[in-house]
């Protein structure tokens, strides 16, 4: 029995997830297992499994933007009539967790869907929610649009369609073009074209018109490059924890001189890296400091008696940070081998939701590209985060001699509703003494 594909909520907060690769072709076989398409949320990159068997009849969402439980797809069997389920009268679902699932834009079952014209049912305007989204980011009346998806249904596609011969009928232009003169300053009106205008012709224009500039490489131009969602998410985070918390970020240098002695004794045992040190001597630190390693509730300040620290992982698509649990109550070999485990995943595109959630305390290490200082910002619920800068063998009075240590400086951002000045200097110092005397980790 024909079945639709639903975009699958892959976490408890999740409410939305973007397409950004179908795997497989419309009439192409699919095993139970076989990877379908590729989903973009909460900064990972998910490959999405079929859960049954059959051929894929219908693409319903290329690509971009989706919400949870919304169908994507059809699969079936090859000579199956899927007519009912492409004008919205029903159908099961696979694809998606233990809530009820309706497809767009339905009616009850005892209510026959009747279209009075394309994009309209019983005179309702009836779009996806990134044909909605992306009518008020181009100002674009849906009323006047013509739906060409399932039962008449309002695709982004009719949207684009409908801004492109909006205003002057006589210049069609793709959205990319107008993108790219914009970009240029051309004028677009002033291309002389049959048919719809694409980037291509802008650019041939501009070269016309400006070829010494083209030739000699110093043509102005500016590229428009679409945010991923990894990349959308971070950025939302990051405003929104600079919004929530009044922040304070104490500065610190600690030698690092026995640090590296204690690395250099376990190399031919286990080999550790300073962020693994770090990791179990802040987790050890903590539970002495909790409001370091509290939550912010309302009023209420949420105190814990365990620590997981969450390490940032830089990739090319952007930032992530998996969380090392109950790091306060595991040896320095285990957080080792958990923290080593979860990079891996993370530049495999292995995490799940659930390697990032939970986290209590951040670190973030920027010492490899020889950063000596800067602020990071809170990764919220969380009320401080700790950076970690280069190691520089820097010059030191010492009982009225001049010696060369290796310093390192650490740089704590707090939430100062939390964390007051006094509190945080105290960390600070207490860390310092652990990273300056690791045996104490023995204690």
């Amino acid at each position: 029995m024909a079945e639709f594909i639903v975009m699958p909520k892959l976490g408890l907060t999740m409410t939305e997830g973007t397409i950004s690769n179908w795997r497989k072709a419309e009439g192409e076989h699919i095993e139970q297992g076989d990877i379908l398409f590729d989903v973009e949320t909460d900064k990972l990159s998910n490959e999405i499994e079929a859960k049954v068997s059959g051929m894929l009849r219908k693409i319903l969402v290329q690509e971009g933007e989706i919400e949870v439980f919304r169908p994507v797809a059809i699969i079936g069997s090859q000579d199956e009539d899927i007519s009912a389920l492409l004008s919205g009268e029903g159908g099961n679902v696979q694809g998606g967790t233990d809530e009820e699932v309706l497809p767009e834009a339905t009616e009850p079952a005892d209510t026959p869907v009747i279209s009075d014209e394309a994009g309209k049912v019983d005179g309702r305007i009836i779009a996806s929610p990134l044909a909605k989204k992306t009518a008020g980011h181009l100002a674009v009346d849906l009323a006047l649009v013509q739906g060409t998806g399932p039962g008449g249904r309002i695709i982004e596609a009719d949207v684009q369609q409908a801004a492109d011969t909006k205003g002057d009928k006589k210049t069609k232009a793709s959205p990319t073009a107008v993108k790219t003169a914009a970009a240029l300053g051309v004028d677009i009106s002033g291309i002389q074209k049959d048919g719809r205008i694409m980037k291509t012709d802008v650019q041939s224009y501009y070269a016309n018109a400006h070829p010494a500039e083209v030739a000699n490489g110093t043509a102005d131009e500016a590229r428009r490059v679409p945010m991923n969602a990894m990349r959308k998410v971070i950025a939302r985070r990051m405003l929104e924890s600079q919004r929530i918390s009044p922040t304070v970020t104490y500065n610190m240098k600690v030698d690092t001189t026995n640090l590296a002695l204690l690395r250099e004794q376990l190399k031919d045992i286990y080999k550790v890296t300073y962020t693994d040190l770090l990791v179990k001597i802040a987790a050890k630190v903590l539970i002495e400091y909790p409001l370091l390693n509290c939550s912010i509730e309302n009023d209420e300040l949420v105190l814990r008696n365990y620590v997981n620290i969450g390490v940032a992982v830089g990739l090319d698509e952007g930032l992530v940070v998996p969380v090392v649990r109950h790091a306060d109550r595991k040896g320095l070999r285990e957080v080792s081998e958990e923290v080593q485990e979860l990079v891996a995943k993370a530049r495999n595109n292995g995490l799940a939701p659930s390697d990032m959630s939970g986290g209590t305390f951040t670190i973030t290490n920027l010492g490899m590209y020889g950063m000596e200082s800067f602020t990071p910002i809170i990764n919220q619920p969380e009320v401080a985060i700790l950076g970690v800068n280069a190691i520089i063998e820097t010059p030191v009075a010492a009982n009225g001699q001049v010696t060369v240590k290796p310093l390192m400086n650490l740089s704590l951002t707090a939430d100062h509703r939390a964390v007051d000045g006094a509190v945080a200097a105290a960390f600070m110092q207490k860390l310092k003494k652990y990273i300056e005397k690791p045996a104490l980790l023995l204690l």
